[in-house]
């Protein structure tokens, strides 16, 4: 686990489904947010890699869900930080633990979807050395296009 003074990254699993659901649809608000069934199977499945960041009160604030593929690649399935709690870091923590859990896992390759128009995550995912390798038209159920990016573990 790490640790700030006032946050700490833990792994989530289907324990965590009401509370992380609801976060999700405090964070994709647009949309975007999946369905109940759909966070269960993803804290549930065996090749997922969940995180989550809980307050000093106890709260979850941010979580990050990445599943391996059947290819052997890592995919970032979802990455939200609660609206009160962003530009904090918790985003750059949860990338680094799903990242450390895909590697312990033997991935190499992580890949993601982001929106075209959400510039703050493009720069959070570039900086972290993700690489922009496609233009998705319309992917996004609001018609939105996204962007697919990969990063090189090793």
């Amino acid at each position: 686990m790490a640790a700030t003074s006032q946050s700490v990254v833990t792994a989530m699993g289907h324990a965590d489904l009401h509370e992380c659901w609801r976060l999700d649809q405090r964070c994709f608000a647009d949309g975007e947010a999946y369905d109940r069934e759909t966070i269960r199977y993803l804290l549930s499945h065996a090749q997922s890699v969940c995180h989550k960041v809980i307050s000093s009160g106890n709260e979850m604030i941010a979580f990050v869900v990445g599943m391996i593929e059947p290819d052997g690649t890592g995919h970032v399935v979802a990455l939200g930080v609660a609206p009160e709690h962003r530009r904090y870091g918790h985003g750059r923590r949860l990338m680094y633990e799903v990242e450390q859990g895909f590697l312990r896992r033997g991935v190499t390759t992580v890949r993601l979807e982001v929106r075209t128009s959400n510039i703050v995550a493009q720069r959070l995912y570039l900086d972290l050395g993700y690489k922009i390798v496609r233009r998705m038209p319309r992917y996004y159920t609001s018609g939105d296009d996204g962007f697919l990016m990969i990063k090189s573990l090793v």
